[in-house]
C-alpha cells in the first residue's frame, strides 16, 4: 500500500484503508487476493505503486461467494491506468462469468496523468475497456471518499450504491473543473452525500462511517440471489412478525386527505424488522424498499403521503423504474400499495420530460416477469392507478376504504360546476356525492377489475397467500429478464 505516513493519517482520522475496508465487508479469512504483484506500466514507477493502487481478490459474505474491487487511495490516489482498469475489468467479468456478486469500493482521483496522456496511453485503456452492464449479477458499490472518472462510472452502474457522509462522488475533481472552467468549485455541492441522495438520487443510502456503509452493503445483498438464474435467499421468519396488524387501523386515517407515514404501515405487513429502504432520500412521495414476508424476499412500491400527499413525480418515476429493472433482474416479486391522489406536474415537470417519465414507469412494469401483486389502500386515481399496478398485476385487492377514479371526487366537481365550495357548500356537497358514486372497492370488483375486497388487517396473510398462489413453478421462480440491459436513469 502507500506511505506509513499516508496510513497513519488515514488511521487517525477514523477512516478505513482498502485492505481494511476488505476484512470489515467479508467473512473472516474468506479473501484471496488477485494481482498482488501488478504494477504500474510506466518504466521507473513499480516501487512507487504496490497493487497499481486497487486490491482485488475473492471472498465471501454470509458463506457466499462475492467478488471486491477496494481502491487504494493511498498508493498514487487509486488513480485510472492501464493495470489499475485491467485488474477491476477482469475481476466484473469473472463474477459474471461465475454468477457471484460484484463489489466495489470507490475512492478514486480520476484518471492517471500522465500514464494515460497522448494517443497510445489514450487508446490503450479505452481498446480494453468495457463498459457493458447486464445484471447478471448484483453490484454493490460504496463512495468511501473522493472518487472521480472511475469510481463514479462504476458507481453509476451498480445496483446499490452508499456514500459515507463526507465522500463525494463526481465525473471529474474540483480541480480540474477549476482549470477547465475557472471557477472555484465546492466539492459537496458537486457530488456530495446530499447531492447524490437527495438531489441525483445516484445514490440510495448515506451513513456515518466505513463500517456502517460495509454493513450496508452485508445487509443489501442478503436480499438478492448471487446471480440472475437463482432466487433469493429465504430465511427464518423472526418471531412476532404479523402480530401487530391490527394497528393499521390506527395508523391509516379513514379520511382520504388526512397523512400518515407508509413506512410503518410496511413495518407492521413485513417480517419484524425486514424492510431495507432504496433511496429513502430522492422521490420522497414514493417508497421503495425491500422486505420480506414469511422468509421471502419481496420489493415494496408504495406511495407515501408524508410527501407531496403521496402523488408521483419526475423523481419517484425515475425511483420506480429503477427498482423495478433490480427486482425483475434478480427474481424478486414486486407489491404495489397505492394510495395515490395522481401526479404531481407543473411547469418544472413538463420541463423535466415527465411524460416520458411516466411512460418508462409503464414500460418497466409491462415488461416485468415477476410475480406482481397490488393493493389500492385509501386511493388510486387517474393513470396513476395504472402506474401504481392497477390492470397490470397477477393478483390486485383493495381495502374496503379504497376510492378509485379518474380524479377525487372534488376535484371533479370543481372543474365540471366551477362551485366555490365556501359560497355554495350544499351545492358542491351535492356535486361531490354526484361524481363519487361508481368509485368504491365493490364497483371494482364486481367487474373483476379487482380481485378481491379486503380488511386492511389481513393485507400481510393475503399477501403471503397470493405470493405462494402466484411463484412461477413451471421455470422455477426465476424471470425472462427482459430488463437486464435497461439503461440506467441516474
Amino acid at each position: 500500500m502507500g506511505s506509513p505516513k499516508r496510513l497513519a493519517e488515514r488511521a487517525e482520522a477514523g477512516i478505513l484503508n482498502a485492505r481494511q475496508r476488505i476484512e470489515a465487508l467479508l467473512d473472516a479469512d474468506s479473501f484471496h487476493e488477485s494481482g498482488l504483484f501488478a504494477v504500474s506500466r510506466r518504466p521507473g514507477m513499480a516501487d512507487k505503486s504496490p497493487a497499481d493502487g486497487v486490491v482485488d481478490g475473492y471472498g465471501r459474505i454470509d458463506g457466499r461467494e462475492v467478488i471486491v474491487c477496494a481502491q487504494d487511495f493511498t498508493t498514487l490516489g487509486s488513480s485510472s491506468a492501464i493495470n489499475n482498469s485491467n485488474k477491476s475489468m477482469k475481476m466484473w467479468q469473472t463474477a459474471e462469468k461465475n454468477g457471484v456478486p460484484f463489489v466495489y469500493l470507490s475512492e478514486c482521483s480520476g484518471a492517471r496523468i500522465p500514464d494515460i496522456m497522448g494517443a497510445v496511453g489514450m487508446g490503450s485503456v479505452g481498446e480494453g475497456f468495457i463498459f457493458s452492464r447486464r445484471r447478471l449479477v448484483p453490484w454493490a458499490d460504496a463512495v468511501l471518499g473522493m472518487s472521480f472518472g472511475g469510481g463514479t462510472w462504476v458507481a453509476s452502474v451498480s445496483d446499490f450504491v452508499v456514500m459515507r457522509k463526507g465522500a463525494v462522488m463526481a465525473v471529474t475533481s474540483p480541480r480540474v473543473n477549476t482549470v477547465a472552467i475557472s471557477e472555484q468549485i465546492d466539492p459537496e455541492e458537486m457530488g456530495g452525500w446530499r447531492v447524490q441522495t437527495e438531489i441525483t438520487g445516484k445514490a440510495d443510502l448515506a451513513v456515518d462511517s466505513d463500517e456502517d456503509a460495509l454493513q450496508a452493503i452485508r445487509d443489501y445483498l442478503s436480499y438478492l440471489p448471487s446471480n440472475c438464474e437463482e432466487l433469493p435467499p429465504t430465511v427464518a421468519v423472526p418471531s412476532g412478525s404479523g402480530d401487530d396488524g391490527n394497528r393499521i387501523l390506527d395508523l391509516v386515517p379513514e379520511e382520504r386527505r388526512r397523512t400518515y407515514d407508509v413506512r410503518k404501515v410496511i413495518d407492521l405487513i413485513a417480517d419484524r424488522g425486514s424492510m431495507f429502504p432504496i433511496k429513502e432520500r430522492f422521490g420522497r412521495s414514493l417508497v421503495t424498499c425491500f422486505a420480506r414476508i414469511e422468509g421471502r424476499t419481496v420489493g415494496i412500491i408504495a406511495n407515501n403521503p408524508m410527501f407531496k400527499g403521496g402523488a408521483l413525480d419526475v423523481d419517484s418515476c425515475d425511483k420506480a423504474t429503477s427498482f423495478i429493472t433490480t427486482c425483475d433482474s434478480f427474481n424478486v416479486p414486486l407489491i404495489f400499495l397505492a394510495d395515490v391522489p395522481g401526479f404531481l406536474i407543473g411547469v418544472e415537470g413538463e420541463h423535466k420530460k415527465v411524460p416520458g417519465k411516466i411512460m418508462n414507469f409503464m414500460q418497466a412494469l409491462e415488461l416485468t416477469t415477476v410475480p406482481v401483486l397490488s393493493v389500492v389502500m385509501r386511493k388510486s386515481y387517474g393513470q396513476a392507478y395504472i402506474n401504481m399496478g392497477g390492470g397490470r398485476s397477477d393478483e390486485m385487492a383493495c381495502w374496503f376504504t379504497a376510492d378509485i377514479s379518474f380524479v377525487d371526487p372534488a376535484v371533479a366537481a370543481s372543474i365540471v360546476t366551477g362551485l366555490d365550495p365556501k359560497a355554495e357548500p350544499e351545492r358542491f356537497a351535492a356535486a361531490v356525492e354526484e361524481y363519487s358514486l361508481g368509485c368504491s372497492p365493490y364497483d371494482l370488483a364486481g367487474q373483476y377489475l379487482a380481485h378481491d375486497v379486503i380488511d386492511p388487517r389481513d393485507t400481510r396473510q393475503w399477501l403471503a397467500r397470493m405470493l405462494e398462489a402466484h411463484q412461477p413453478r413451471r421455470t422455477g421462480g426465476i424471470g425472462a429478464h427482459h430488463m437486464q440491459s435497461w439503461p440506467f436513469t441516474y
